[in-house]
């Protein structure tokens, strides 16, 4: 017999399905029982157009349920149990499923979350290494998104360090991207944590990395903006973040630099300008009396 938490998972992994659309399940169903008794045609109401709804009914009645697909250490986690993160809890669309691989622990743990451009220049790596280094030390868990440029520079910084890190993939886990990072993405599910919203066979699709944007801002009490053009995923990411009442940390950067562009802007409208590891580490309550005793 099929528990609630069955029936969510076996949703999450239906074609077509997505945050609104389990939304609009649960709020008529609570108990989504009633969903496996529904025609195609009557699950048309619930925002899917009919060729979606044909394949989400086959998905849910003709499809084998789900399971880990050979991904034996992977843990899945609804927004009803109790290893789900704290933090991610509290925004307004939190993941109703995530898939975790690695060390659940640092889901609980204090974090940063870093993002910036994919193709970083050297002052901003050097950058990262000044203000980042200690900031690993205090074993505050870095988040980043896994992509090209400061996302690999962040986690790569953290791994270094042999402080925790957590990638928070845009597709599934059968489909890591980008593909030079897959070797990156075995050590953190090793030495760190890998988490994605997608079941396992779902590909990368660019609608998919501006969503996931709002889970690594939402894991953290910070988003950390290393360098940005006047319009990138980085500013979404950001912009996530002031929705869901985080702070914004912003390194700045020469007004002629293109790629700094977007950072001097979120620092003109309110972020923090941050010069070094202390202008974080203060912002976060149990590192304070640390921080202050060595300055």
């Amino acid at each position: 017999m099929r528990t609630f938490r069955s029936r969510l998972i076996q949703l999450h992994h239906c074609e077509g399905v997505n945050w609104k659309v389990i939304q609009s399940f649960l709020t008529f169903d609570p108990t989504l029982q009633s969903i496996y008794d529904m025609s195609a045609v009557t699950l048309t109401k619930f925002g899917l157009d009919f060729r979606i709804a044909s394949r989400f009914y086959h998905d849910l009645h003709v499809t084998k349920p789900w399971k880990t697909n050979g991904l034996g250490e992977m843990r899945v986690i609804t927004r009803y149990d109790e290893e789900y993160p704290e933090r991610l809890m509290h925004i307004y669309d939190a993941p109703w499923v995530i898939y975790c691989m690695g060390n659940l622990r640092l889901l609980n743990t204090p974090s940063l979350s870093v993002v910036g451009t994919r193709h970083p220049s050297s002052h901003a790596e050097s950058c990262m290494a000044h203000v980042l280094t200690p900031v690993v030390q205090y074993n505050i868990t870095v988040v980043s998104g896994l992509a090209r440029g400061v996302d690999t520079l962040a986690h790569r910084l953290a791994l270094r360090h042999q402080s925790g890190t957590i990638a928070v993939l845009g597709s599934g886990f059968k489909h890591i991207y980008p593909k030079e990072n897959i070797e990156l993405a075995t050590v953190i599910a090793k030495n760190g944590l890998l988490l994605t919203e997608y079941p396992p066979h779902r590909v990368a699709e660019r609608t998919q990395f501006p969503e996931r944007n709002r889970i690594i801002s939402g894991l953290s009490k910070g988003t950390f903006v290393v360098e940005a053009r006047k319009k990138s995923g980085s500013l979404i990411t950001a912009d996530q973040a002031i929705e869901q009442g985080r702070d914004v940390f912003c390194l700045p950067g020469r007004l002629t630099d293109l790629h700094s562009e977007g950072t001097n802007r979120l620092i003109q409208q309110g972020a923090k300008l941050i010069l070094n590891s202390e202008d974080i580490l203060c912002e976060y309550d149990e590192f304070q009396e640390k921080v202050a005793s060595t300055i």
